[in-house]
């Protein structure tokens, strides 16, 4: 994603995923997860801090597993994203997810999830880097449906 900010110590390295289902209930086949964090009032993908020392993709499953309550499978790298917040450079990597088991109970972080079709999970994300994930998402499974 576009604006990379110098990456120095002060980076505040986040993961998380954009977790899928397939539903005969959208023109794509699928459903995106969004989560409503009450803190900020907004919606985006399940994602969090690293734990130091933890992987990524271990931290991205793990934020999915406490965030939505479900397990996941994850495929292929998303975009990296790249912003300040809170006046610290922040660095969140995704990676598209197959959600699996699980069910949702509403917790101190997020209240509420959904489970919609890309265009309207792309209407409905708060900001609009996380939009951009949307379509990364849509070309990394058709791109995994072709066998490429």
């Amino acid at each position: 994603m576009s604006g990379a900010p110098t990456m120095g110590d002060d980076t505040v390295l986040a993961a998380g995923c954009v977790l899928w289902r397939r539903s005969p209930h959208s023109d794509e086949g699928i459903e995106i997860c969004l989560v409503h964090r009450p803190k900020y009032d907004d919606w985006s993908f399940p994602k969090g801090k690293l734990k130091r020392g933890e992987y990524a993709l271990a931290g991205a499953v793990r934020e999915v597993l406490e965030e939505t309550g479900h397990q996941c499978v994850p495929g292929a790298r998303l975009p990296t994203a790249y912003y300040i917040a809170n006046g610290r450079p922040k660095q969140v990597s995704y990676w598209a997810a197959e959600a699996t088991t699980g069910s949702f109970a509403p917790n101190e972080e997020v209240d509420r999830i959904l489970w919609l079709p890309p265009a309207a999970a792309r209407d409905l994300l708060t900001q609009d880097r996380d939009k951009e994930l949307v379509s990364a998402l849509l070309n990394a499974l058709h791109l995994t449906r072709e066998g490429l």
